[in-house]
C-alpha cells in the first residue's frame, strides 16, 4: 500500500495517546514495552494516563509521540498491511519519526536521539529564558526583518523558527525580545501575535547548546539509506542520503522548520496521492488544506479509526 507519510511534532501530545492502539495491536504493544525497557521511565503510563503537566515537558513529550506515532503505524500495518510509503516528512520531532519509518533510523536509535534531544532542549530553556511567539497576518520576509530589527535593538536573539503554512509563521527568542517583537508586530502588518505555551525558543540560536550534544550523540548513531525520499526541516528539499539526512538533524535545532516548503513540494510530487498523518492530532492534516488545497490527508487518531480508514484506502 502507497501511501505519503506525515508525522506530528511536539505540541499534538494528548493524555490517553496510543491507549487504544496497545489495547488492539500487539505490534504498537510490544513499542511501547521496548520504549519503557529503553528509557527506564514509565512511558506508556504517561501517555496513557498522564498527568498532562508531565506529559507536556519537554523531555517526556518527544519520546512519547514518537512512540506513539510508530505504535499507530504498526498497529495500521498489522491491521491493514504493510506501509510502503512514497516520501515522508516530520514536523520538527516529527523528523526523527519519519526517519524511523523510512527506515534510516532504527527505533531504538530514533528513541534514544529524541529522549536526549528532549532533555538538551528542556536544559537549554531553562539556562536561558525564552519561548516562541506565533504571528499571523505577516510574510516570511517581513518577519524576518522585524526579527532582525528587534534582535538588534534588544540584544537578545530573535529570529524566524516555523514557517508552518501561509499566514502562521512562529518566531522564536528571549523573553525580552518577544516581548518587543509582539508590541511591534501589529505596526509592521501582524493581525495577531500570540506567545506559545512552549519552554523555550525552539529552532533558534538559544538551542546551540542542546545542537551541541545532539551532534556528539548523532556521530555514534548509523543512518541507513532511506525507503523514500525524506525531506528535512531545515532544507525542505527531498534527500536520500543518510549523510545529509543526519546533518540536516543537527542543523534542524536552530534553523527554521521549513514545512510550507516542504509540504508544496511533497503534494506537488505526490501528483493526487494520498498521505496518512499518524496519531497523536491532526494539525498536519490542516496545515496541508492551507499549503496544498487539493492534497488528500487522512488521519489515524485512535485505533477506532482502523476499519473505516482501511474501507478508504481500498475505495480509492
Amino acid at each position: 500500500m502507497q501511501l505519503g507519510l506525515l508525522l506530528p511534532g511536539q505540541g499534538a501530545q494528548v493524555v490517553g495517546m496510543g491507549a487504544d492502539f496497545v489495547q488492539h495491536s500487539d505490534a504498537a504493544r510490544a513499542l511501547f514495552e521496548e520504549a519503557d525497557d529503553q528509557l527506564g521511565i514509565p512511558l506508556s503510563e504517561l501517555c496513557f494516563e498522564g498527568p498532562i503537566e508531565q506529559l507536556t515537558r519537554t523531555d517526556i513529550a518527544q519520546p512519547a509521540i514518537y512512540t506513539c506515532s510508530l505504535a499507530a503505524l504498526a498497529a495500521f500495518e498489522e491491521a491493514v498491511g504493510w506501509i510502503e510509503p512514497t516520501m515522508a516528512a516530520g514536523l520538527s520531532l516529527g523528523e526523527y519519526t519519519a526517519l524511523a519509518a523510512a527506515g534510516t533510523l532504527s527505533f531504538r536509535d530514533g528513541l534514544r536521539l529524541v529522549r536526549l534531544r528532549g532533555q538538551a532542549m528542556q536544559q537549554a530553556s531553562e539556562a536561558r529564558p525564552s519561548g516562541m511567539t506565533s504571528v499571523m497576518g505577516m510574510e516570511a520576509e517581513a518577519l524576518t526583518e522585524l526579527c532582525a530589527a528587534v534582535a538588534a535593538e534588544s540584544g537578545r536573539i530573535c529570529q524566524v523558527a516555523n514557517l508552518n503554512s501561509p499566514g502562521q509563521i512562529v518566531a522564536s527568542g528571549e523573553n525580552a525580545a518577544l516581548d518587543l517583537l509582539e508590541a511591534r508586530a501589529p505596526e509592521a502588518g501582524a493581525k495577531r501575535a500570540v506567545r506559545l505555551p512552549v519552554a523555550g525558543a525552539f529552532h533558534s540560536e538559544v538551542m546551540r547548546p542542546a545542537a551541541d550534544k545532539l551532534d556528539a550523540a548523532l556521530a555514534e548513531v548509523e543512518f541507513r539509506a532511506p525507503h523514500c525520499p525524506v525531506w528535512p526541516n531545515a532544507t525542505a528539499a527531498a534527500c536520500s542520503d543518510p549523510a545529509e539526512l543526519k546533518r540536516c538533524l543537527s542543523a534542524q535545532l536552530t534553523s527554521p522548520v521549513r514545512w510550507q516548503e516542504s509540504f508544496a513540494d511533497m503534494a506537488a510530487r505526490a501528483g493526487g496521492g494520498t498521505f496518512l498523518e499518524p496519531a497523536p492530532g491532526r494539525v498536519l492534516a490542516g496545515l496541508a488544506r492551507k499549503i496544498a488545497r487539493g492534497s488528500r490527508v487522512l488521519n489515524l487518531p485512535d485505533a477506532a479509526s482502523l476499519d473505516a480508514l482501511s474501507a478508504e484506502l481500498k475505495s480509492a
